[in-house]
């Protein structure tokens, strides 16, 4: 006969795969959340970086403009 077997479902087998299934998709939503946090992250770093950058060419500009004032 061309009857196929099929896979018995029960309740708690169905609730074990959904609740794995929503383990997943948390899992992939926590990842995508990582991902805006480190790309934010490495825009904050360069941000600071130049700010350090501007602050120190600041002090080098305040430290050598009483010398230019001297030369002739």
């Amino acid at each position: 006969m061309g009857h196929e077997p099929r896979a018995f479902l029960c309740a708690p087998g169905l609730r074990i795969e959904n609740h794995e299934r929503l383990a997943e998709l948390q899992f992939a939503q926590l990842h995508q959340a990582l991902g805006k946090i480190e790309a934010m992250m490495e825009r904050l770093e360069k941000r600071l970086w130049l700010t350090v950058y501007g602050v120190v060419g600041v002090i080098l500009a305040q430290a050598v403009q009483p010398l230019l004032s001297h030369l002739p």
